[in-house]
């Protein structure tokens, strides 16, 4: 009875670590996130966006919604669907309390050109580090995919730190930071969502590798039909994977041996129970 209730007990104990909810394997600490231009949403690494604010200047945009973001998959391609554009430079404010490491993850997609050089930006952290340059997105990926942007910091006394740039500045307000989309030459400057986790690169989920080259892409409802994009390019037909051992050609020959192999089987039992009758017959008599 002691060792039923010993195996009950563990039993008991597994279940609730295994069902005990856990947070998700290389996630850091989700200090902000804002899904930009929609509404609130939960992405299957168990990072909760919060909805855009509706009185914040720009324009918000859900055209991404009539196609399909690729490189994403389905339960997340809202945050690539909707966006925030400006016809000039804005900005988002991030609070950051506690000093030490973090990524700044901005997310995009582009949906609407199909060609690149239409759409090019910057941008800019706390008014002065200038972290992506000429920013086209079409370029980048091409229509209709995904495409993240990491660039880690530190905050240390106040003062934002990159150490790739080799360059700091003072938080002002304290414990705050400015995300800047600098109005180019080219179009407007638009965001799809923002996350901040603490933590270094490898605590951030990332996105699948994508062709450098852009592919023809976006499927859905676009302004005008003779932009449609081309098919989409051919996939190369993937090599044979090579086995580890190699496999002879041609149906199984059948083994010679195989006819007469249990002939003698039944023989043997035969003898196996009579030799025995007859030894006790004998006694007998």
């Amino acid at each position: 009875a002691g060792v039923i209730r010993k195996t009950m007990k563990l039993c008991v104990i597994l279940v609730a670590v295994f069902l005990t909810p856990r947070p998700c394997a290389g996630t850091g600490e989700v200090v902000y996130a804002i899904n930009c231009g929609g509404t609130a949403h939960t992405d299957l690494n168990g990072i909760h966006y919060e909805a855009d604010e509706p009185d914040m200047v720009g324009t918000t945009s859900d055209f991404g919604r009539s196609g399909t973001i690729r490189r994403v998959p389905d339960a997340d391609q809202i945050l690539y669907q909707t966006e925030r554009y400006h016809t000039s430079t804005f900005s988002y404010d991030v609070d950051v309390a506690a000093d030490g490491d973090y990524v700044l993850v901005l997310k995009f997609a582009e949906v609407y050109f199909t060609s690149s050089s239409q759409k090019v930006f910057d941008v800019r952290l706390n008014g002065k580090h200038m972290v992506v340059e000429n920013l086209d997105i079409f370029d980048a990926v091409g229509r209709g995919v995904a495409h993240d942007v990491y660039v880690p910091f530190q905050i240390n006394s106040n003062r934002l730190h990159l150490s790739d740039l080799g360059q700091s500045s003072a938080l002002s307000p304290v414990g705050s930071f400015s995300v800047d989309f600098v109005k180019g030459n080219e179009d407007n400057p638009k965001i799809n969502a923002i996350v901040v986790l603490k933590g270094t690169l490898k605590d951030v989920p990332k996105l699948p590798g994508w062709p450098p080259s852009p592919s023809a892409d976006f499927q859905g409802n676009l302004p005008d039909e003779n932009e449609m994009p081309s098919e989409p390019p051919s996939q190369p037909t993937p090599k044979p994977s090579k086995a580890k051992f190699s496999k002879t050609s041609g149906p199984k020959s059948a083994n010679p041996y195989d006819v007469d192999s249990n002939w003698y089987l039944p023989v043997l039992i035969a003898i196996g129970v009579f030799v025995p009758t007859v030894i006790c017959l004998c006694r007998i008599l």
